[in-house]
């Protein structure tokens, strides 16, 4: 298949050969629905990308570490023992003179949100947005690696594909504003700390975002079980490139199919007819990044 810019004229030859992409189908997720204040913080963050609360030992630690924005407290339940990493996260708020609040368990467990907050939840600045174009220009030597997310609104999925996204190397992600999970508790603690390294862009629409990034020069490859193309077919993966992953359950958007350059697929061995959206993350990036090893 050719590879097609938003408007039909081909991109062909920008930098290499026939337009061969990696793709993933219908993601179905397993979703088990968002925690309570996760519905309580909806509407909120379908204004912004929050980020504000983050639940859990390796998310907080990581919080900690990276200092990539203010740490308003750390809230940890009485009664444990504080070793490991709770022993870093409480070692590391006292450098940073982040407030330390110990409550008891009961009240610890009617103020967390996710269902395993691992007795540490912390308090921060909302994660920046950042600017399409601003993602889709190189960094430090780098061409742009792309993560982007059509309609998924399982917050865990968002989190576990933000992680494998960034152990492969993506410099940056592109979430809707509407009808997408934003980083709520859940997914910053499925994130586990990759959101403090991966900046992220919150568009209005995802097929003009792609169509945006055609124009910045950056190859949109979707991932579509319909595909006969295979994701190991992928011949743009050393250039400035964005992986499209579809929602759990419809896989990519008509629109979003249309835009992308080259649409490809995860060949599948077993009875089952998709992978989850994490789990296409997880092919898609890794694919890309060990074509991209030899930069």
């Amino acid at each position: 298949m050719s590879a097609q810019g938003p408007r039909g004229g081909s991109r062909r030859g920008r930098g290499g050969g026939p337009n061969r992409g990696a793709n993933k189908g219908p993601n179905k997720g397993h979703s088990k629905g968002r925690p309570p204040g996760d519905h309580q913080r909806s509407r909120r963050q379908q204004a912004g990308l929050g980020g504000d609360r983050i639940e859990g030992r390796q998310a907080v630690r990581e919080l900690l570490l990276a200092g990539t924005r203010p740490v308003r407290e750390v809230v940890v339940a009485a009664g444990q023992n504080q070793t490991g990493a709770l022993a870093q996260i409480v070692e590391l708020a006292t450098e940073l003179r982040v407030p330390i609040k110990e409550l008891a368990r009961t009240k610890f467990d009617s103020m967390a949100v996710t269902e395993a907050p691992q007795g540490v939840i912390a308090r921060a600045a909302p994660l920046t947005e950042h600017d399409l174009d601003e993602l889709a220009r190189p960094a430090d030597g780098r061409q742009p690696f792309l993560l982007v997310l059509d309609g998924v609104t399982d917050p865990g999925n968002v989190g576990a594909a933000l992680r494998t996204a960034e152990c492969a190397g993506v410099t940056g992600a592109v979430l809707g504003r509407h009808r997408s999970a934003h980083i709520t508790p859940a997914a910053a603690k499925a994130a586990a700390g990759a959101i403090e390294h991966v900046p992220m862009a919150v568009v209005p629409g995802i097929p003009n975002a792609l169509a945006r990034l055609a124009e910045l020069g950056v190859w949109t490859v979707g991932l579509d079980v319909a595909s006969s193309t295979s994701v190991y077919e992928l011949s743009v993966a050393s250039e400035a490139v964005a992986l499209v992953v579809g929602s759990e359950g419809r896989g990519l958007s008509r629109l979003a199919r249309q835009r992308c350059d080259v649409v490809a697929t995860i060949p599948l061995s077993g009875h089952l007819a998709s992978l989850n959206a994490a789990a296409a993350v997880a092919i898609g990036t890794f694919e890309v990044a060990r074509h991209r090893q030899g930069e």
